[in-house]
């Protein structure tokens, strides 16, 4: 799993929230945290299936829908 990063500690929903940022060019498809102080957003996985999108959610809990940045 080449663009994988270890599970962390998880994430706190107070600090940041979870994103899918996708470009609009090549349709490439990112899942991570936008940290909700400074905007930034940190990388945790790539997505090239949906089965990808739904380990992202089980391996940190998230439930509900998960906002898209372009």
């Amino acid at each position: 799993m080449l663009f994988r990063k270890p599970k962390g500690p998880g994430y706190d929903p107070e600090h940041a929230f979870p994103a899918v940022r996708k470009s609009i060019c090549t349709g490439e498809a990112v899942a991570g945290f936008v940290d909700r102080a400074t905007g930034r957003f940190s990388e945790v996985v790539l997505i090239r299936t949906p089965r990808d999108l739904e380990d992202f959610r089980r391996q940190y809990g998230i439930e509900g829908s998960i906002k898209t940045i372009y």
